[in-house]
Parts: C-alpha cells; structure tokens; sequence
C-alpha cells in the first residue's frame, strides 16, 4: 500500500498557517465547586481544549502513527477528575492546560471549561485559559 503524504499535491497559492486539533464539549461529571451543595455531588462539566501544533507534529502522512492522538486529550481530562475534588474550575484549566501544553508540538493551548447547569437563564459559566 502506497501513503501519500498529505501536504503532496495542494493546488493554489494559499496554504495552512495554523494547524490544530481539537476536542470540543467533552461531557464530563466532576466533583468542583466550593458551596456546600456542590461538595460531593458531581456536576457536568464541559472541556473544550484546542491544541496548535507546529508543522512538524503535524501528520505528514493519513496513518495512525502520524496522527496527533485525540485519545491523550480527553483521557487526561477523564483522568485528572476521577478520583479527585476541586473548589475552582481555574485550578482544573491549570491543570489541564500543564498536561496538554508539555507535549510536543503544542505551541499555543486553550483550554475552556464550563459548567452548563448552575443558572437557569445562562448556557453555562466557566473560566478560558489561552496561550493565544
């Protein structure tokens, strides 16, 4: 089997200048929140993370091995909530954002976390952490 490599062959003076992966509304529950109500009782949570790679990590050719894995991102996430209880969802973007950032090829990071059932009449509430 032949791979061809994926920047082979574009057509036309324009080109990619910003290469990114991301997972977006990753549906979680988390223990976070430091009011009485919310401790112990998991809340949805909702990460969106947006990772920009240089041209080197990104895939050069339409193989697995090539890829940049979207299973890292959302298994940190999983993995950081759970066994574990935060008061503020500032310190879960931090921590997140300290995971994804380390890797590779990440040369900017936005890592946006959003509680979407604590007011009846807003979508949602969160805090934004970014590189850009």
């Amino acid at each position: 089997m032949t791979v061809v490599p994926l920047h082979e062959g574009r057509q036309g003076a324009v080109s990619p200048r910003t290469h990114k992966v991301i997972l977006e509304d990753l549906a979680v529950h988390a223990d976070i929140g430091f009011h009485d109500f919310e401790i112990g009782t998991p809340q949805r949570l909702l990460a969106t993370v947006s990772v920009t790679l240089d041209l080197a990590h990104w895939p050069s050719s339409d193989t697995r091995e090539a890829s940049w894995n979207y299973d890292f991102i959302r298994s940190s996430i999983i993995d950081l909530i759970r066994d574990r209880r935060f008061n503020l969802q500032e310190t879960l973007a931090e921590e997140i954002f300290a995971l994804i950032a380390q890797k590779p090829g990440v040369i900017a990071l936005s890592v946006w976390l959003k509680k979407p059932d604590v007011y009846p009449d807003a979508r949602a509430v969160g805090v934004l952490l970014s590189s850009e």
